[in-house]
């Protein structure tokens, strides 16, 4: 890949690929092991209950709805901030505290969810994740000066911090492990529809009175909360933390929804009260939690490396700037008027829905890996391209267009990989007595690195130009696909106590990447919306 040296490849191989061997258990393939394993559970127990998927299905559905309200805020305000501008007639350093300050005060939400969804139930931090969220938009759509519409965004930043750190692990803890990867993904995708959703009210209420457009724009947010309070009458709580709350009947009854067999929910059960047991046996408070997480031990610091780790590309890279601030990016590379640079952004936020769903197509089918190395190459291209398409003027209808198509690219590879995958990542690499706590400071470091990069965008690019900003996010997105390469192993197809087990070994956590890079390329060779099932992936 040429980021290690032939003689560092041929040395793995000459050492018996002693990295795989923690997925292939003396196979040669990781893959049909993998395969063969998940094969010899469908034969112990088939999968004859389709209502059992649907309900999980529709739990994970309805656990990211949140991420709708997320997605929403991001994509309105690019194109809200223009008309808030003009209306409140505030500057630019005010227009970027406005857009970052969401993600430098979600971290408090982030921080404070794991500790609640311990107390409370992941399912009831959802539900106060959108209470808090939409008093924040309903102040935000009322705010008649730059102050109060602050405050708003307080409180919105406070509940999407509770609401990107608990989706993912719900949905995590009550999926199948051969399902896992797609249905933690569901946040992702719903972050997705929501932005696009954004983009388009963008447009449609562009045609509005200056200081009427952007409160509408704003105020429309708060309509999937009705969705949202009917589905916590639909969704279980989390068995695994029933589990930790000693209330085993009430955790059996919920595997007993959403496991296919009798044999599964014991099996399931039996492996997650040998996880709590194990956290319970040695008193962990939250202070020893914390104790734990910030004074790690070997296995741990590589969970928190490969967890926190993948949280930070996946915004240093700077999709959020890109999508905040797209507008802006697409009048430097030319495009005249307000409605015109807001129909570029509609196009955008599609070309983000649909590869987001491309993504959850493949992630349980090829693994996360391979997914991971095509999105962060196809990023760091991209980027490269969109900086020397702003950087050379005067090239017209040739410079917008692949202006536009950089930045689709990049949002096209970006949710077929890191996007989605993060999240995936984030809330399987963690053991049940710190997953809630990690997961927390995971999501920390993701809204810092995004609040950095947005309060920043627009001072950066004035100093160094739009084109020498993106520059610099094509490197960094080549450093991610070297993180990607040593930092990240494959998890699918393992349960999340397997996963746990992964790590206790540093030749286990790095191993395989030859494996997957392969996967990697015949991904792309096949063209990547159209893959083989995964029995046609082995070398």
């Amino acid at each position: 890949m040429g980021l290690l040296s032939g003689q560092q490849n041929g040395n793995a191989a000459e050492n018996g690929v002693a990295g795989c061997e923690f997925q292939l258990g003396g196979s040669k393939n990781k893959y049909k092991r993998m395969e063969s394993e998940v094969g010899e559970t469908e034969e112990d127990a088939p999968l004859t209950d389709k209502n059992t998927g649907r309900y999980v299905f529709a739990c994970a559905i309805f656990a990211s709805l949140n991420s709708v309200l997320l997605g929403y805020d991001v994509g309105v305000m690019s194109g809200a901030i223009i008309f808030i501008q003009e209306d409140l007639k505030i500057s630019n350093v005010q227009l970027e505290l406005l857009v970052g300050i969401l993600s430098i005060v979600s971290l408090l939400g982030s921080l404070a969810g794991g500790k609640t969804s311990d107390v409370i139930g992941r399912k009831w931090t959802i539900a106060l994740a959108s209470i808090v969220f939409q008093t924040g938009a309903l102040i935000m759509a009322l705010a008649p000066s730059f102050t109060v519409l602050m405050i708003g965004r307080l409180f919105a930043g406070v509940g999407i911090g509770f609401g990107v750190m608990v989706a993912p692990v719900y949905i995590a803890e009550i999926s199948s492990a051969t399902a896992r990867g797609s249905l933690t993904s569901f946040p992702e995708i719903f972050i997705n529809f929501g932005i696009l959703l954004g983009y388009i009210s963008n447009y449609v209420f562009s045609g509005l009175p200056v200081h009427i457009s952007w409160r509408v724009m704003l105020g429309v947010g708060i309509i999937p909360s009705v969705f949202l309070g009917f589905a916590l009458f639909v969704i279980p709580e989390s068995p695994r933390w029933l589990v930790t709350q000693n209330r085993m009947e009430e955790a059996r009854m919920v595997l007993t929804k959403t496991n296919e067999s009798e044999k599964d929910v014991e099996d399931r059960l039996a492996e997650i009260q040998q996880a709590a047991g194990m956290a319970n046996a040695e008193n962990y408070e939250a202070k020893a939690i914390w104790r734990e997480i910030f004074n790690p031990n070997p296995a741990v610091r590589r969970m928190l490396i490969t967890g926190c780790g993948i949280q930070c590309f996946q915004q240093i890279t700077g999709i959020d700037a890109l999508v905040y601030y797209s507008p802006t990016i697409f009048k430097d590379a030319g495009i005249k008027g307000n409605t015109e640079v807001l129909a570029a952004t509609v196009v955008v936020g599609f070309t983000k829905t649909v590869f987001i769903l491309v993504a959850i197509f493949l992630i349980d089918r090829v693994g996360r890996k391979p997914l991971l190395y095509v999105g962060t190459i196809g990023m760091t291209s991209c980027l490269f391209v969109l900086s020397v398409a702003l950087a050379l003027p005067g090239q017209g209808k040739l410079g917008i267009g692949t202006a536009i198509l950089a930045v689709c690219g990049n949002v096209a590879f970006f949710s077929v990989g890191i996007g989605p995958i993060c999240w995936v990542l984030s809330s399987e690499v963690f053991p049940l007595k710190l997953r809630a706590q990690a997961s927390a400071l995971g999501a920390v470091g993701s809204r810092v690195s995004s609040g950095v990069i947005t309060m920043s965008f627009l001072s950066v690019s004035g100093a160094i130009t739009v084109a020498g900003t993106f520059f610099i996010f094509s490197l960094i997105s080549a450093l991610s696909v070297a993180f990607v390469h040593t930092c990240v192993p494959e998890t699918k197809g393992k349960t999340l106590e397997e996963i746990e087990k992964l790590f206790q070994d540093e030749g286990e956590w790095q191993g395989g990447s030859e494996v997957e890079m392969g996967d990697a390329e015949r991904l792309v060779q096949n063209k990547l919306p159209i893959v083989e099932p995964a029995t046609n992936l082995e070398p």
